[in-house]
């Protein structure tokens, strides 16, 4: 990441795809907890672009298998073009959610960006969950468990067509990691469509390194690199402040590895941060570490030790491109 890049905060404060209220309120605790100080501290240039506004959560049932779908897609079609206008001033956009919904929107402005300028995408999902649920797969019809599956072309035309091109992404440009909650349906999608997944028992198997470094394999200097990082990746004992705790999360260790490994790339071109619920939280502990781990993200790091001159990431994840894209990750089978 050069010391010269402008990150523009876009905060995106609603709760329309989630079961529970309060992530509308993430943007601002995120302010709060000092992301644009930390992010300063890092040698960045911060515009905080202030909040989007939509509709709000009119609390509905699910109707024909979706809650809230035209509020969801009118949130969504304001992130994309926020999102599309940062990359376009040539910023790193950070998304401020709100829900994971509002992933659809962001991201599809990512794929966008980087098909005009002939570059590769690698979209980094950091959840508990897989989020590629479908109408007649959720018993909820909660949006924000499914953006994935929409940016997959699975789903609703007024999501899925979001950036002129469905599906938005393809499914063997994901990485999924930290994954502990799968239903059973999106566990046969996901096996169907290839979708990497470097669940929690990978982890606890081969540790957070390899997961992270066969996550980035193949990525070189034409690969934008996308990060989607849903609070509730981590676990909960670390980060209460989410609607959806899964137990067994990574631990404060490894998701600071993982962000410094992700550092080292210089690869990371924008990101998302979301279902950050503070009405959930304890003193905005969630927000805090969440920040905290932003700034490894963009190059604070815990190394004390010398560093000795060693092969560049992009060197050693280029060398394993060779490599099946499914070694070492849990297809769901």
């Amino acid at each position: 990441m050069s010391p010269e890049r402008t990150v523009s905060l876009i905060g995106a404060p609603t709760d329309i795809g989630a079961a529970d209220l309060g992530a509308s309120m993430g943007p601002e605790a995120m302010r709060v907890a000092g992301l644009r100080a930390a992010l300063e501290a890092r040698g960045l240039t911060v515009i905080d672009r202030g909040n989007l506004t939509g509709p709000a959560n009119p609390g509905e049932a699910a109707h024909e298998g979706y809650r809230h779908l035209a509020q969801v897609v009118e949130w969504n079609q304001r992130v994309h073009e926020a999102v599309y206008a940062a990359l376009r001033s040539r910023e790193l956009p950070i998304l401020l959610g709100g829900d994971h919904s509002l992933g659809i929107g962001s991201i599809s402005a990512v794929a966008r960006h980087c098909r005009e300028q002939g570059r590769k995408l690698r979209l980094l999902w950091l959840d508990a969950h897989a989020d590629f649920n479908t109408a007649e797969l959720s018993p909820s019809g909660n949006l924000h468990g499914m953006p994935l599956a929409c940016l997959c072309g699975l789903g609703p035309r007024a999501l899925t067509s979001l950036g002129g091109r469905t599906p938005a992404i393809h499914p063997q440009w994901v990485r999924q990691i930290g994954v502990r909650s799968v239903d059973e349906g999106e566990r046969r999608l996901l096996h169907e469509l290839a979708v990497e997944v470097f669940d929690m028992r990978y982890i606890d198997e081969m540790g957070m390194r390899e997961a992270v470094r066969q996550a980035l394999k193949g990525i070189d200097a034409d690969t934008h690199l996308h990060v989607s990082f849903d609070v509730d990746f981590l676990d909960p004992d670390i980060a209460p402040g989410v609607g959806t705790t899964v137990p067994g999360g990574p631990t404060y260790r490894e998701a600071q590895l993982c962000m410094e490994m992700l550092a080292d790339t210089r690869r990371v071109g924008s990101l998302e941060v979301v279902e950050l619920n503070p009405a959930l939280d304890v003193r905005n502990r969630t927000a805090r570490l969440a920040v905290n781990l932003l700034e490894s993200l963009f190059g604070k790091s815990t190394l004390v030790r010398r560093q000795v001159p060693s092969r560049p990431l992009d060197a050693l994840a280029a060398r394993g491109a060779a490599q099946p894209h499914s070694a070492g990750a849990r297809q769901y089978r």
